[in-house]
This record gives C-alpha cells, sequence and structure tokens, in this order.
C-alpha cells in the first residue's frame, strides 16, 4: 500500500517528520467526528430529564416510575456493553458505529410517540440497548487511530464533547419545549444523530493506512508512538473473554468508575427536578442555572485529559499518570457533595454542585485511557466491561434517587452517593495498575 510505512522506519516522532515530511493530522478530523458523536450521544440519553416534569404531568408518572424510565436506560445500556464491544473488536467502528447511531436516532425519535408508562419503559429500553455499542466502538476507534501520549487528550476531548452536550440540554431543551412542546425535543435530536451517521461512514476507516487522507508521515508517527498497533490493527485474533472477565485489574477499574456514573446519574437526570421541588427554582430560571454545573463537568473532563497525559509526558510514569488524577477527583467530589444536600439557598447550592460536577468529571478520561492502556488490542471489549458495571450503578443512582425522595427523603441519595464515590477513590490509591495489561495472566 502507497500510504504503508513500517514504525522501524521512524526512530522517533520527531524524526517522522524529518524523514517523511509534515503530517496530514487527519487524526484530528476523526476525533472532531467521534466528539460529535459523543455530544448526539449524551443530547440524546439525557434530553428526557427536561421533558421529565412535563412527561410525568400529562402521563400521571409518580417520581419512582420515572426514575424507572432513567434507569431502564442503563439496564439496558449495561447489558449490552459487552455485546457493543465484541462489535466494535470483531466488526470495526466505521460499520458498528453507522449502524448504531441510525437505530439510535429512530428510538429517540420514538419516544415522543410513547402512550404510557409500559410503552414508554419499552422504548427507552430499546434506546439503552442501540446506545450501548457507542464508546467501545469509539475507544477502539482511537487504539489504532491516536500514540498512548495522546490518548488521555482525546478521551478527554470526546468525554467532555458529551458532558457539554448535557450543559447544551436545559437551553435548548426549554426552548424547544417551550415553542413547540416536549415531543419536539426527541424529534429534532433524533434528525442530527440520522445525519452525522451518514457523514461517519465516508469519513472513517477503520484503519488509518486504509484512508486517502492520511500521508505516510503521519501513519508512522500513529503506528511508531502506539508501540505494535500496526500489528494488532493488521492481525485478527480472537477476544481473549477468558483473560479479560478473569483480570482482577479489569474488574477494579470498572468498580472504580462506578464513583463517576453513580454521582453523574444525579446531574444528568434527576437535577432538573431537584432544582425545581427542592430548590424552588422555576423552569425559566431552571434552564440557565442546570447549564452551569453541567458545563462544569465538560471542563473537568478535559482537564482531567490534560492533566494526565501532562503527567505521562513529564513523569514517563503511565501508573501514577492516571491514578493520581482519579485519586484528587473522588476526593474532592465526595466533599463537595455533601453540601448539595444540607444547604438551603439556590446559589450555594448550585455552587457546590459546579464543584462536586467538575472533581467527578476530571476521572473520566484517565478511566477510559486506563482502558485503553490494560486492554492489550481488544479496547472495545475491555472498556465494555467498564461502562457495563459503571451504567448498572447509574441505574442504581436513578432508581434510589426517586424513590427517596418520593418519600421525602432528600438527604439520603446524596450521602450515599458520596459514600460510593469514596470507595472509588479508594480503588484508584491501592488497587488498580493501569500498567497490567490483559493478556498477562497475573492481571
Amino acid at each position: 500500500m502507497a500510504n504503508e510505512v513500517s514504525a522501524s522506519e521512524a526512530l522517533s516522532g520527531e524524526q517522522v517528520g524529518v524523514n517523511l515530511g509534515k503530517r496530514s493530522g487527519y487524526r484530528w478530523t476523526i476525533l472532531v467526528m467521534l466528539s460529535l458523536m459523543a455530544l448526539i450521544t449524551f443530547i440524546d440519553r439525557t434530553n428526557i430529564s427536561i421533558a421529565a416534569p412535563r412527561i410525568m404531568k400529562e402521563f400521571s408518572f409518580t417520581k419512582t416510575q420515572m426514575g424507572l424510565v432513567f434507569a431502564v436506560f442503563a439496564w439496558a445500556y449495561s447489558l449490552a456493553q459487552i455485546p457493543g464491544g465484541w462489535l466494535g473488536d470483531t466488526f470495526g467502528p466505521r460499520k458498528v458505529l453507522t449502524i448504531v447511531v441510525l437505530f439510535w436516532s429512530l428510538m429517540t425519535m420514538a419516544t415522543a410517540h410513547a402512550l404510557g408508562f409500559a410503552s414508554m419503559l419499552a422504548i427507552r429500553f430499546i434506546f439503552g440497548l442501540g446506545e450501548a455499542a457507542c464508546f467501545p466502538a469509539a475507544t477502539r476507534a482511537m487504539q489504532f487511530w491516536y500514540p498512548k501520549s495522546e490518548r488521555g487528550l482525546v478521551n478527554g476531548v470526546t468525554h467532555s464533547c458529551g458532558q457539554f452536550a448535557t450543559t447544551l440540554v436545559p437551553l435548548l431543551g426549554v426552548a424547544i419545549m417551550t415553542a413547540w412542546g416536549w415531543r419536539a425535543i426527541f424529534h429534532l435530536s433524533g434528525i442530527v444523530g440520522i445525519t452525522w451517521a451518514i457523514a461517519w461512514y465516508f469519513m472513517y476507516r477503520d484503519r488509518p493506512d486504509d484512508h486517502k487522507r492520511v500521508n505516510a508521515a503521519e501513519l508512522a508517527y500513529i503506528q511508531d508512538r502506539a508501540n505494535g498497533t500496526k500489528a494488532e490493527v493488521k492481525k485478527k485474533v480472537a477476544i481473549p473473554w477468558g483473560l479479560i472477565l478473569r483480570s482482577p485489574n479489569v474488574w477494579f477499574v470498572s468498580l472504580a468508575y462506578c464513583g463517576y456514573i453513580y454521582g453523574a446519574y444525579f446531574f444528568w437526570y434527576w437535577m432538573p427536578t431537584f432544582m425545581m421541588e427542592r430548590q424552588h427554582i422555576s423552569l425559566k430560571n431552571m434552564g440557565f442555572l442546570a447549564p452551569l454545573p453541567l458545563f462544569a463537568g465538560a471542563i473537568g473532563v478535559l482537564s482531567g485529559g490534560v492533566i494526565t497525559d501532562f503527567v505521562y509526558k513529564t513523569s514517563g510514569n503511565l501508573k501514577w499518570s492516571r491514578r493520581v488524577v482519579c485519586i484528587g477527583a473522588m476526593a474532592g467530589a465526595a466533599l463537595t457533595m455533601i453540601p448539595v444536600a444540607l444547604l438551603s439557598k439556590p446559589v450555594p447550592v448550585v455552587l457546590c454542585m459546579i464543584a462536586c460536577n467538575f472533581f467527578i468529571s476530571l476521572s473520566t478520561a484517565p478511566s477510559w485511557a486506563v482502558s485503553m492502556d490494560i486492554a492489550g488490542g481488544f479496547s472495545g471489549s475491555v472498556s465494555s466491561v467498564m461502562n457495563m458495571v459503571g451504567q448498572a450503578s447509574g441505574s442504581l443512582s436513578a432508581i434510589l434517587f426517586g424513590a427517596l425522595t418520593q418519600r421525602g427523603m432528600w438527604l439520603a441519595p446524596f450521602y450515599i452517593t458520596s459514600g460510593v464515590m469514596l470507595g472509588s477513590g479508594l480503588l484508584w490509591a491501592f488497587a488498580i495498575n493501569p500498567e497490567r495489561v490483559v493478556t498477562d495472566k497475573k492481571a
């Protein structure tokens, strides 16, 4: 192949630039597309939080029932993570992401046509199945398009766009709902997703050396810095599920990820209702205040990716470049979650939510980077296990918050969330080793 250059021809990234000319940089176009996918993903899964008060009123749902509507997405999303990771590793991100984004976009639109509690549950469950493969397949795409020294950044950018989407949801959702009703939110979201899927199919290739926009210099840089990426891409082997599922390291990372997801589900789904019912903030004001903690989360995700890459490049220590960010993130989040429950004035509460969501979001990029670091070429499958466990905890968070607050117990959910975050921090401090890959039987 004309594009193909052996990694051995490049002694370093800098020499690649000298010997082969300027790198094309098409991998950053792929990053833009993956970031847009994350944006669409989070808009589609969280726009129901803005519509929730109207949905509960129209269908006479209780908070517990609404919590189940939130949770059923997480159940399906969690259950389908491993199949989604297998699809990404087996058939490649180009086909898989095209199909699943088309599918879940249609299911997003179907949400607007629910007839009651049972149909709403069914639609959101099928929608969750559709979204399950998105991030495992995207992680697979990243592994073969970016070297280790850029993985924190690309995960940070991608997932921060997902968080930024939750910032847009209150602003756009309230405006759309006020103008055309809550159903229009889901129709418009679905159209955007369908457009992305078509563009992705034509713009992406599973291997950078198959893309005519990737020149020799960029290809050699990716392959050299990724330490064997070329060989891993070229050679298809069976996914070692036995090693993955028996690896304590994989399960420690997965349980630690619960600290982020368990807390994030409050911000993604219950925060608007909490602000309106507990803090007595109007729908209009909620539309302006709710984006603040969510925007802080987007900044936190990006910051976590930048910091973990900076520490890795500076120290050369992969293990602590991931762990130190996540330990600090979970400690800060656990401390700032408690005042959210105790304070009664809206401004201090919003400030604490800003701090809390920023802290937990710092852990996102390092977590996904670790799922790539330890994957041994099977990042779609390893990350699917991590996301499966995390999303299962998110479903529990959604149900408990609804059930406890329906009984007037507004403090308990925040104490529980703080405890989960603290446990996550301890796992990062004492149990997780980002340098031990799943193909190492001691992992």
